[in-house]
């Protein structure tokens, strides 16, 4: 007999969301017994950090001509 689900689907879904709106693509999921959720990333899928001057530099590069 199964026991009630220490998570639900949404929190899942609400944590995955989190990391995309960063920016950051999800690798694997693991969900504990405990009811624990653990996203993990690929270290190459992290935002890079841009310097002031870059971000000025892609802004202005981007303008039409």
């Amino acid at each position: 007999m199964r026991g009630k689900p220490s998570f639900r689907q949404s929190d899942l879904t609400r944590a995955a969301k989190g990391l995309k709106a960063a920016g950051v693509e999800v690798s694997r999921v693991e969900i504990e017994p405990s009811g624990r959720i653990v996203l993990h990333t690929d270290g190459d899928n992290e935002p890079e950090a841009v310097s002031a001057l870059d971000a000025w530099k892609r802004k202005r590069d981007a303008r039409p001509a």
